[in-house]
């Protein structure tokens, strides 16, 4: 992080790796384009408030961009209504994908939030004994909209114990409510509901650091890759099940960069995004990982822990409970799993095509498209004689998806006229009657993971006959 930034305009304030956090939650971290400028940065998220710093996150050889940027505000507010207003929206007229923007965790922190957590917009104050729930919220309303309030009660006596709470909206309210309010009120945010039934901070590190010293699942995840690496790595893991998300917690007892944590963890596809956290209780590195999908995560997860970096210094990589349903994420990263080794197994030996054939009609079966990408009913294809409009060129990884399936995904979109691969490389092409059809496709579908094959959607280059198309921007 430290080469990816400049300070906050000249002789402005730029804060030092212990003051990243102060006040809490005024840093923001952004998914952008690999193109938008720290200027461009900087005009549309002043209007929100004094930037202190920016930083956007490069390669350390080559000094791209890699789509991930901070901003640091000098309040919690500021950066609240940034997040609110700016999540889901394009920079600039000319970019076909919106930002993400999220309230950056504190580098002691060990979960990412979203735009809605509680953990934002519940705040804990210490109020009179004589106040009622009415009291609290006229105090408070003038901050924002609640949503309730309540106030601890002895459960005998049914007295107040002079503590309450406040659940405003948005988090930019309730940010507001702490920053504003009477001192005596001693406002702070409320830890969520739930944190009782989580293990204490301290139960979290220690874990952490029972992961780093080599706990692994004896069961092989992936019984088609030998990982004879790991093989020596687990010998006494008694736990029997563990929880399956796509964020993942990385522990090291070398501190380590984002930048290295990138590196590393951007060699299985579909990463979200990761940021490098600070132990409080240790010198030991600490970051958290996130996929775009489970499939990504548990590969990640059983292929890196245990990796060496630097040589001789093992990284351990758990899973981050988030709260979701285990055995559907794991029903769900089995389908994908299996849909990417059947489509490998067809692309490698043509001649196994005909066993996956059921029911002796490969016309009747629909395919089967596992992702999670939210897509548009099927649409009848175009005339195959329908003038082209617009050419998509298609990158595939690991490997192409069957004609049956990339024809299936992409007439959704409408006046599809064709879908077809270039024979012995991972390329196709997409021709379109309409602009728009083509135009919503790479909105939808680039940089996506369907049936574990990552899609890489763009313009294709014209046609040496046809000059005056115009040229891809991807």
């Amino acid at each position: 992080m430290d080469e990816a930034g400049s300070c906050a305009g000249a002789g402005g304030f730029r804060p030092g790796v212990d003051s990243l956090d102060e006040p809490p939650n005024s840093r923001i971290f952004l998914v952008i384009s690999k193109y938008t400028p720290e200027s461009v940065l900087r005009e549309r998220f002043s209007p929100f408030g004094e930037i202190q710093d920016i930083w956007v996150v490069r390669d350390k050889h080559t000094k791209e961009s890699k789509g991930i940027a901070f901003v640091k505000f000098a309040r919690s507010s500021q950066a609240c209504r940034a997040m609110e207003e700016m999540h889901g929206q394009c920079l600039s007229p000319n970019d076909t994908k919106p930002i993400k923007v999220f309230i950056a965790q504190s580098r002691s922190s060990g979960s990412h939030r979203d735009v809605e957590d509680e953990e934002l917009t519940r705040i804990f104050v210490m109020i009179p004994k004589s106040y009622t729930e009415e009291d609290l919220r006229d105090k408070f309303k003038v901050y924002g909209d609640i949503e309730y309030c309540s106030i601890i009660k002895n459960k005998v006596t049914g007295e107040s114990k002079g503590l309450g709470y406040v659940r405003y909206l948005k988090p930019s309210q309730a940010a507001q409510a702490i920053e504003s309010c009477d001192r005596s009120f001693r406002a702070i945010l409320a830890e969520p509901k739930n944190k009782a039934a989580e293990s204490s901070e301290q139960d979290y590190y220690s874990n952490m650091r029972q992961e780093t010293l080599g706990h692994e699942p004896r069961v092989n995840m992936f019984p088609f890759e030998q990982q004879s690496e790991f093989s020596s790595f687990d010998k006494n893991d008694s736990r029997s099940q563990e929880a399956i998300s796509k964020r993942l917690s990385v522990v090291s007892r070398v501190p380590f960069t984002e930048e290295q944590l990138f590196s590393i963890f951007d060699i299985v596809p579909g990463l979200e995004y990761c940021e490098v956290q600070r132990d409080p209780y240790s010198n030991y590195g600490h970051g958290v990982v996130q996929y775009f999908n489970v499939a990504s995560a548990v590969y990640a997860k059983y292929k890196l822990h245990g990796f060496q970096y630097p040589p001789g210094n093992r990284i351990g990589v758990s899973f981050i409970d988030d709260g979701s349903n285990a055995a559907d994420l794991l029903r769900k990263m089995a389908t994908q799993m299996v849909a990417a080794q059947l489509a490998s197994v067809v692309w490698n030996n043509p001649s196994q095509q005909q066993f996956l054939q059921f029911g002796g009609n490969s016309a009747s079966q629909l395919p089967q498209i596992q992702t999670d990408v939210v897509l548009p009913s099927c649409k009848k294809k175009a005339p195959p004689e329908t003038p082209v409009k617009e050419r998509l060129f298609i990158v595939f990884n690991p490997h192409p998806l069957p004609l049956d399936v990339l024809e299936d995904i992409f007439c959704r979109f409408g006046n599809l006229i064709e879908v077809y691969l270039v024979s012995g490389k991972n390329v196709g092409y997409a021709k379109y009657a309409d602009r728009a059809s083509a135009n919503d496709a790479i909105t939808t579908l680039h940089g996506k993971i369907l049936n574990g094959v990552r899609l890489k959607v763009m313009l294709a280059d014209s046609p040496r006959e046809d000059s005056n198309k115009r040229q891809r921007t991807y």
